[in-house]
């Protein structure tokens, strides 16, 4: 229970940490519930878009949903995906793009790939019905988390000195793995039974982590907190594409 009070205080703003003592060890092994974290955060993106669209257009409730989501992070992500943008996009060598993606301030590259980002998800999105937008919402939170959750058994930290927030994520036994993509996989469930052609759509958020991951280990040797952020959305994106393609054979 630990490790989930821990998950939810990484990946939300829940405020667990006042009802229950973390240990440092719980924030280092709380990987496998990366997925588990985004059946709540998918979930309520989903309730989000599902209850505005009896109210209003499909369109503004999505951008409702993803403000919804954002509130519950604290655009954790989004602040990852920005510095990735900075760091590999402005960055010349190794030493180079992890100094970038330190600085807290937002670049041009940054903010060009938040903009393409939420740009391409709402139009997909935007593009369902309000039953389809929902449970992709709910579907693709939770798989993009265990995609990007990979990250931490594919490649080493890659800062020398250690992650920022002093968290050093240790790798999943096969248990914790089994349970990690579990989580990931099962709330594509209700999805199926509507457009079963979307089952493969997973394969893009898949793809998409291989291409992350060749990128990082080409570029800077492994991963960084961002790189994870960032690794979370680009799957996200990537798998809401692949639904909108099989929607549509």
């Amino acid at each position: 229970m630990r490790r989930i009070a821990a998950a939810l205080t990484l990946f939300t703003r829940i405020p667990v940490w006042r009802w229950t003592d973390i240990p440092a060890a719980a924030y280092s092994s709380a990987v496998v519930f990366w997925p588990l974290t985004g059946w709540i955060t998918g979930g309520v993106a989903a309730l989000t878009v599902w209850l505005l669209s009896m109210v209003m257009p499909l369109a503004p409730a999505v951008a409702c949903a993803l403000v919804a989501r954002l509130l519950l992070t604290g655009a954790l992500h989004e602040d990852g995906l920005a510095d990735f943008c900075d760091g590999f996009g402005g960055g010349r060598d190794k030493e180079g793009i992890l100094r970038i993606m330190k600085d807290s301030h937002i670049g041009t590259y940054g903010v060009i790939g938040l903009i393409c980002w939420f740009l391409l998800v709402w139009s997909l999105l935007s593009s369902l019905s309000a039953d389809l937008a929902a449970l992709t919402l709910l579907a693709a939170d939770p798989m993009a988390k265990c995609c990007a959750s990979q990250l931490t058994h594919l490649l080493p930290y890659a800062r020398p000195e250690g992650a920022k927030n002093k968290i050093s994520y240790s790798r999943m036994s096969v248990g914790d793995f089994l349970f990690n993509v579990m989580c990931g996989i099962l709330p594509i469930v209700p999805l199926l039974l509507v457009a079963p052609l979307t089952i493969c759509a997973v394969v893009f958020p898949i793809a998409a982590m291989a291409l992350m991951v060749r990128m990082m280990r080409r570029r800077i040797g492994g991963y960084t907190g961002d790189c994870c952020g960032a690794t979370f959305l680009v799957c996200e994106a990537s798998m809401l594409v692949g639904i909108i393609i099989s929607i549509n054979l």
